[in-house]
Protein backbone atom coordinates (compact mmCIF):
# COMPACT_ATOMS: atom_id res chain seq x y z
CA UNK A 1 0.00 0.00 0.00
CA UNK A 2 1.35 3.48 -0.66
CA UNK A 3 2.11 6.10 1.82
CA UNK A 4 -0.20 9.48 1.40
CA UNK A 5 2.30 11.21 0.22
CA UNK A 6 2.47 9.11 -2.78
CA UNK A 7 -1.10 8.76 -3.71
CA UNK A 8 -1.93 10.19 -7.07
CA UNK A 9 -5.66 10.88 -8.42
CA UNK A 10 -7.03 11.19 -11.53
CA UNK A 11 -7.34 14.73 -13.03
CA UNK A 12 -10.24 15.81 -14.99
CA UNK A 13 -12.13 12.93 -14.51
CA UNK A 14 -15.48 12.77 -12.35
CA UNK A 15 -18.33 10.69 -12.04
CA UNK A 16 -21.96 10.85 -10.68
CA UNK A 17 -25.45 9.08 -10.34
CA UNK A 18 -27.21 7.98 -13.54
CA UNK A 19 -29.33 10.54 -15.04
CA UNK A 20 -33.04 10.14 -13.78
CA UNK A 21 -34.98 7.68 -15.60
CA UNK A 22 -31.95 5.81 -16.74
CA UNK A 23 -32.29 1.74 -16.63
CA UNK A 24 -31.38 -0.01 -13.94
CA UNK A 25 -27.67 -0.98 -15.21
CA UNK A 26 -26.61 2.32 -15.48
CA UNK A 27 -24.70 2.95 -12.23
CA UNK A 28 -23.10 6.24 -12.69
CA UNK A 29 -21.60 8.33 -15.12
CA UNK A 30 -18.20 9.05 -15.64
CA UNK A 31 -16.77 13.03 -17.57
CA UNK A 32 -13.23 12.70 -18.43
CA UNK A 33 -12.43 16.16 -19.71
CA UNK A 34 -9.86 15.20 -22.31
CA UNK A 35 -7.32 17.25 -22.73
CA UNK A 36 -5.94 16.92 -19.31
CA UNK A 37 -6.39 13.57 -18.98
CA UNK A 38 -4.58 12.64 -22.03
CA UNK A 39 -1.65 14.09 -20.55
CA UNK A 40 -2.33 12.39 -17.36
CA UNK A 41 -2.11 9.25 -19.08
CA UNK A 42 0.82 9.82 -21.22
CA UNK A 43 2.75 10.99 -18.06
CA UNK A 44 1.74 8.20 -16.16
CA UNK A 45 1.21 4.91 -18.49
CA UNK A 46 3.30 2.15 -17.95
CA UNK A 47 5.88 0.68 -20.51
CA UNK A 48 3.34 -1.55 -21.35
CA UNK A 49 1.05 0.95 -22.20
CA UNK A 50 -1.48 0.49 -19.91
CA UNK A 51 -2.43 2.46 -16.77
CA UNK A 52 -4.42 1.06 -13.85
CA UNK A 53 -7.02 3.08 -11.19
CA UNK A 54 -8.38 2.09 -8.47
CA UNK A 55 -12.23 3.13 -7.38
CA UNK A 56 -12.20 3.86 -3.86
CA UNK A 57 -14.79 5.39 -1.46
CA UNK A 58 -13.71 8.53 0.79
CA UNK A 59 -14.67 8.62 4.27
CA UNK A 60 -17.61 11.12 3.87
CA UNK A 61 -18.93 8.43 0.81
CA UNK A 62 -18.18 9.79 -2.40
CA UNK A 63 -16.14 7.79 -4.49
CA UNK A 64 -13.20 8.63 -6.41
CA UNK A 65 -10.12 7.35 -8.45
CA UNK A 66 -6.67 6.95 -7.43
CA UNK A 67 -3.46 6.43 -9.70
CA UNK A 68 -2.50 2.51 -8.77
CA UNK A 69 1.02 2.93 -8.61
CA UNK A 70 1.56 -1.14 -7.11
CA UNK A 71 4.66 -2.43 -8.88
CA UNK A 72 5.40 -6.38 -8.41
CA UNK A 73 8.40 -7.44 -7.05
CA UNK A 74 11.24 -8.53 -9.78
CA UNK A 75 11.49 -12.14 -9.47
CA UNK A 76 14.77 -13.36 -9.03
CA UNK A 77 16.72 -15.21 -12.43
CA UNK A 78 17.75 -18.60 -12.19
CA UNK A 79 21.39 -17.21 -13.39
CA UNK A 80 21.02 -14.53 -10.19
CA UNK A 81 20.48 -17.43 -7.78
CA UNK A 82 23.83 -17.84 -5.81
CA UNK A 83 25.04 -21.49 -5.35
Amino acid sequence: MSDQKDRVFAPAMNWSQPREGAPDFVKAKLGIKTDEFITFLKENAKPSGWINFEMKQAQDGRYYFELDTWEPKPQANDEDTPF
